[in-house]
């Protein structure tokens, strides 16, 4: 006598349909796909640990906005300080209004635009001093650092003579002596540069030097590779990165060194406008109108310090004991 299945029964009373469903396929599963782990390097991990550090970020949105504020003036203030009709004799040192934030200085000028625009000068010094300096001492520690021997001698005689010149009497020599030259704010550039390229030479010579007894450097020896594709390939990478944080902090110095020439007269002349001519040309009245001093001391303050800031974030993220 045969079973009759009972409603809901699931088993040997229903073999065919037991074996279709153990025999159907089951669905691919989709995998995601793994992304690809980038290779670590010094710079990349430099740049992972700089953007999580609240002061690179808040130096570098301070700096864009003082570039922004050198190359684009009319977008701070509508006044042009070199129009002459913008300044007023009469009202010579008199303090703020609701037209002039900052007063006016000696001249009756508007203090707020005269600091708005006397950023370019001092900006463009700082960089344009920057650049001349780790390309020269750069280039010069690299190649006394790859080749030593009678080049490394000579090349380091002639740094012990530039750092033996006291840098502010130097800077002071060589801008009386050629201020006359017609070349403006570019002697400026050419007196800090002749004497801060030694710095930059030593930092890079040193670097090399450690670099050259590394593992990496005596394999591509061994494979042949030339002296130039060494010195570029090899060398450079590896030590450029104590260049680049003395650079940054470098930067803020030479912005403040400007000052300094143009304060004691030597620097940037009328009728061009920077922070220290500003500072220089107030003094004498400090005590009866402070204002036309104290606020471009405080905008040059603001700039050193954001660019000292930088240099010490990347030194930070570039050095991996000080993480």
């Amino acid at each position: 006598m045969s079973e009759t299945p009972q409603l809901g029964q699931v088993g040997p009373a229903f073999p065919e349909t037991q074996s279709l469903t153990e025999n159907q396929p089951s669905p691919p599963v989709k995998r995601p796909k793994k992304k690809e782990a980038k290779p670590a390097s010094l710079w990349r991990d430099a740049w992972y640990d700089l953007r999580r550090r609240p002061m690179f970020i808040f130096s570098l949105v301070l700096i864009a906005i003082l570039l922004v504020m050198s190359f684009w003036p009319s977008l701070f203030t509508s006044i042009n300080p070199f129009d002459a009709k913008t300044c007023e004799l009469s009202t010579a040192r008199q303090g703020p209004s609701a037209g002039h934030i900052f007063g006016r200085d000696n001249l009756g000028c508007d203090v707020y635009a005269k600091t708005i625009y006397g950023a370019k000068n001092s900006i463009i010094i700082g960089v344009a001093t920057t650049v001349i300096t780790a390309l020269v001492g750069g280039l010069l520690g690299l190649l006394a650092g790859t080749r030593g021997g009678w080049t490394d001698v000579l090349t380091s005689r002639v740094t012990e003579v530039f750092f033996a010149i006291p840098s502010i009497l130097g800077a002071l020599l060589i801008t009386a002596t050629f201020r006359d030259a017609g070349i403006g704010i570019w002697i400026v550039v050419i007196a800090l540069s002749v004497l801060a390229w030694p710095m930059t030479f030593r930092i890079m010579r040193a670097a090399v030097i450690t670099a050259r007894s590394q593992d990496f450097v005596l394999a591509a020896k061994a494979l042949g590779a030339g002296q130039a594709r060494i010195m570029f390939r090899h060398l450079l990478p590896n030590a450029l990165a104590p260049v680049i944080v003395v650079a940054t902090i470098n930067l803020g110095g030479f912005i403040a060194a400007e000052a300094a020439l143009s304060f004691l007269g030597v620097g940037v002349q009328s009728p061009d406008i920077s922070w220290g001519l500003m500072i220089a040309d107030a003094r004498n009245r400090f005590l009866e109108a402070p204002l036309p001093l104290v606020f471009p001391a405080l905008f040059l303050s603001i700039t050193v310090l954001a660019f000292i800031m930088l240099g010490d974030a990347v030194r930070d993220a570039l050095d991996p004991k000080l993480r």
